[in-house]
């Protein structure tokens, strides 16, 4: 049943003004703070505006003087304590980055030159959950990298999806607000499918492009290791001869790009909610660290910085990569797992103006709030200002800035002199470096415009790349994303939010709004769906070649009796992939035989489906029968899920119901090369989705 509702919760009652002084309980008297007509600062003043950040015309940057904009996203990053108040849950991993060498052309970046190598600390994160929420729900990923360079740290602070759901920074505390959980119940939890997500979304439209992708299988990925990153920007670059090229950041997967099934998801959040943070941990433990190439999609530094016609400013809009290639310019390895979870985890602080020579920002509004943001938060996260004395926040770079006293200083700095200039400090005394010196020196460029509170007109397309994505993805894709939106949608109490938001989907897609109001029971109103849409394959994560299995889990269930010998051959090509083999058994202990045994990893009763990404049957279980073995078939079959057998334990598959003609269904007789390689090359197609036509 929807909550029930009064007029308190749901409607701002008249006030009386602030400054009458009538004694009333305390409790009154701070409601009172929040009873006003009009929108205010914390200190009363009316707000004419709150959508847009004050900058130097509509392109410009953000101004310093723009006292709503800072007190806004202070507010809302003192929020919370001690988590983060959004990216709480994450997971990490130590490891390097071994430079190409082919970036010289484009940047003068250290990290970035032939032959570096740099220490690097990466964290994965949902956005929305609580530090105790689920691994698997539809969010989000940060993706966050701290490279530890030798001109100072750079951090990489991106999303697993190119596109964000607001264009200013200052509408962050609203998307966020927006999306955690009701502040009269602290439910639902780590999702959005509830009203407030879909009341913003449905009336700020910029959010639709990064709503499709979100309601993609992106939102739901298998793997951190089979997750994309990208920086969200658009960055510009400088090279040694001080020439500009605006850049984009991609983190190409090497193990591929894929997801899981919305009921696998759901499953995992159940039976396992660490499921991405295990998979990361022991992929590493079992010797398959995390791979991930850097690629830059550089664009010329044009004066209206935009490219075929796409405003690189908007960070609501991609460049497809079939209009400009991204360029693999070094390689990132993740193969040490944290020694410490709270001391680097869950105290790593990244800041999007931890930049290094040759990496500039752009005026991209919803960046030049970060830059403010970041800084902020870790004031009340960390306890004060000398958070980088924390040894996961040390950059490798020698320091020496001056700064001290302040709560937590852990340097004793020596000297009467921490100014300058000054005569007083002696040689040991930090002095301004030149750019030849390898200090930051920024790129002149001309600012000019009024003070205003505006867009430019380009940010105002908001529909023709939210139906670029639609018209990208695969038949099966875009099942998964009406399913999605129906989900979502059907959560949501109010009549009023799900008929607007099938008025924006009308405007993305008349098929996608009709199969989701369909869904839900309502009529398709119409829309004007953008003409002449053309579609980037490269946004589709359908493979269409097998790739590596490092880190997969393949399972065979055994039981007394079944082929050991058969087994251990299986383990011996499964290691060699740098994939895991776990065997499953009614029961724990020993499966033995004269000459060989094998350790039962996981019974019947500890396993679900999802640990799995593929499962044969062992011969030698002609009479193996349990019901919760044919439940973990049956789901590896809905899920598309490779399901092998040899000998006979096909007929186990028979027995529950498992059509062995079926696409992704593996048969042989013995464990042999040829079924090896068979095997490895469905695994490495992540699904069979061609059952899915079946189901």
């Amino acid at each position: 049943m929807p909550p029930k509702r009064t007029a308190a919760t749901t409607r701002r009652s008249t006030s009386t003004p602030a400054a009458a002084a009538d004694v009333r309980p305390v409790e009154e008297a701070g409601g009172r703070l929040q009873e006003g007509p009009f929108l205010t600062t914390a200190q009363g003043l009316r707000l004419a505006d709150t959508d847009h950040s004050l900058k130097v015309g509509p392109r410009g940057p953000s101004l310093m003087d723009d006292f709503h904009l800072r007190e806004k996203i202070t507010h809302f990053d003192h929020e919370r304590i001690p988590e983060r108040v959004v990216h709480a849950r994450g997971a990490a991993a130590h490891g390097t980055f071994q430079a190409y060498g082919n970036a010289a052309a484009a940047t003068k970046a250290g990290f970035l030159q032939r032959g570096r190598e740099t220490p690097v600390f990466v964290r994965f994160s949902t956005v929305l959950g609580s530090r105790g929420s689920a691994d698997t729900v539809r969010d989000v990923r940060g993706f966050a990298v701290k490279f530890y360079t030798d001109e100072g740290s750079f951090d990489l602070v991106g999303n697993n999806m190119p596109v964000f759901f607001i264009q200013d920074g200052i509408k962050f505390p609203d998307i966020i607000h927006a999306g955690k959980p009701h502040p009269d119940r602290e439910i639902p939890q780590a999702q959005t499918a509830h009203d407030t997500f879909w009341d913003f979304v449905s009336l700020h439209t910029e959010a639709t492009h990064h709503v499709m992708w979100a309601m993609s299988d992106r939102g739901i990925p298998r793997s951190f290791r089979t997750m994309e990153g990208f920086g969200v920007h658009t960055f510009r670059l400088v090279n040694a001869q001080d020439e500009t090229c605006l850049v984009k950041f991609h983190w190409k997967p090497v193990a591929g790009i894929h997801s899981l099934v919305w009921e696998e998801a759901q499953l995992a959040a159940g039976a396992d909610p660490d499921f991405h943070r295990r998979d990361l941990a022991d992929g590493i433990e079992a010797g398959a660290p995390l791979e991930f190439e850097l690629g830059l999609q550089i664009m010329p530094d044009s004066e209206d910085q935009t490219f075929e016609g796409i405003d690189l400013l908007d960070p609501t809009k991609i460049v497809p990569e079939e209009l400009c290639e991204v360029q693999l310019v070094g390689k990132l390895t993740l193969d040490r797992n944290p020694t410490n979870f709270f001391a680097e985890t869950e105290q790593v602080a990244f800041h999007t103006g931890n930049l290094v020579p040759g990496i500039e920002v752009t005026d991209d509004p919803l960046m030049q709030a970060r830059l403010f943001s970041y800084l902020d938060t870790q004031l009340t996260r960390l306890g004060g200002p000398n958070f980088t004395q924390l040894p996961i926040n040390c950059p490798h770079a020698a320091v020496n800035d001056n700064l001290r006293d302040g709560m937590h200083q852990t340097a004793v700095h020596r000297g009467v002199a921490p100014y300058l200039p000054n005569s007083l400090g002696g040689e040991q005394e930090p002095v301004p470096a030149a750019e030849a010196e390898g200090a930051l020196v920024h790129v002149p460029r001309e600012v000019a415009g009024p003070k205003i509170r505006a867009n430019p007109v380009s940010f105002g397309d908001h529909f023709s790349q939210a139906a670029l994505f639609w018209s990208s993805m695969s038949e099966v894709e875009r099942t998964h994303i009406v399913e999605a939106f129906t989900f979502e949608l059907g959560k949501c109490h109010e009549q009023a939010i799900r008929e607007r938001m099938l008025g924006v989907l009308a405007h993305v897609d008349a098929d996608l709004c009709t199969a989701v109001a369909d869904g839900l029971g309502l009529p398709a109103p119409q829309g004007t769906p953008p003409s002449g849409v053309v579609p980037s394959p490269a946004l589709s994560q359908i493979a269409f070649a097998p790739g590596p299995i490092a880190g997969r889990v393949i399972g065979v269930v055994a039981d007394h009796g079944s082929d050991l010998a058969g087994i251990g051959r299986l383990r011996r090509a499964v290691e060699a992939q740098g994939a895991v083999l776990r065997v499953i058994a009614p029961v724990g202990g020993t499966l033995k035989t004269k000459r060989t045994a094998q350790t039962v990893d996981r019974t019947l009763l500890t396993t679900r489906s999802i640990e799995y990404d593929a499962l044969v049957v062992a011969a030698g279980n002609p009479t193996l029968r349990d019901s919760k073995l044919t439940v973990l078939l049956t789901e590896l079959f809905r899920h598309c899920k490779l399901i092998g057998a040899w000998g006979d334990g096909d007929n186990v598959l028979t027995e529950a119901g498992i059509d062995t003609t079926a696409p992704g269904i593996l048969i042989g007789e013995a464990i042999t090369k040829a079924y090896t390689t068979d095997l490895f090359a469905l695994v490495g197609m992540h699904r069979a989705w061609d059952r899915a036509e079946l189901l």
